[in-house]
């Protein structure tokens, strides 16, 4: 199968769910569209679990113990990041409601937390490295991106790269820092489990602080 098919469908999979789950409020009012994400993320999971034996750069992890904890401190700095920068030009809009996992009572909704957390943690970082950092990345300075190794990746492909992840996020501008530092992670490691570390330590701590603050916007 083509390269740039098996590590697009994923993302392509994700993102058409979620212009779905924006719809669905007005198409179907009664439907609880909290519930599309688990569908969301079950079924990339399910499109990454048939195409696994495609992706190259992910058969061998290989991760030495200080890539590794580099990987987890980067995720660490892009969270803090994440919840401080949130300044009005640092956004694209006005932040929503955000997902609620709370009953009619306020009480939380702990299955809902669960699909959530496994999905922000175990399937979108692997889903989006593999879209934006092994395609995208590459793929800017070289189309035949597969041949391209990691540490030969310059700085064009990272800038752009992390400049069009930055507009997929409400918080652009948190965003470029996140593309930039997993990036970077993948460049300086040549590993891409190192970026997919990095972004679900973010996205785990990121999930604990909003289930503990109620700051539902950032979900």
């Amino acid at each position: 199968m083509s390269p740039i098919l098996v590590r697009t469908l994923p993302f392509a999979l994700y993102i058409t769910l979620l212009v779905l789950e924006n719809l669905l409020p007005d198409m179907a009012p009664d439907f609880d569209v909290r519930w599309l994400y688990p569908l969301k993320a079950g079924l990339v999971a399910l499109a990454l679990g048939v195409l696994w034996r495609y992706y190259t750069e992910l058969k061998s992890y290989a991760l030495s113990a200080k890539h590794l904890l580099l990987s987890v401190a980067s995720g660490l700095l892009v969270f803090v990041l994440w919840i401080k920068l949130d300044a009005s030009w640092m956004m694209l809009g006005e932040a929503g409601e955000g997902y609620r996992p709370v009953n009619a009572a306020g009480q939380i909704d702990w299955l809902l937390v669960a699909f959530r957390m496994t999905g922000a943690t175990l399937v979108v970082p692997i889903m989006e490295e593999l879209f934006w950092r092994s395609f995208i990345q590459r793929w800017i300075q070289e189309s035949d991106f597969l041949a391209l190794h990691p540490a030969r990746m310059g700085l064009k492909g990272l800038l752009i790269a992390s400049a069009i992840f930055a507009v997929e996020h409400l918080q652009w501008f948190a965003g470029l820092i996140a593309g930039l530092v997993f990036g970077w992670l993948y460049i300086r490691t040549r590993n891409l489990w190192a970026s997919i570390i990095a972004h679900a330590t973010t996205n785990g701590v990121l999930g604990v602080y909003v289930v503990t603050t109620r700051h539902w916007s950032y979900w």
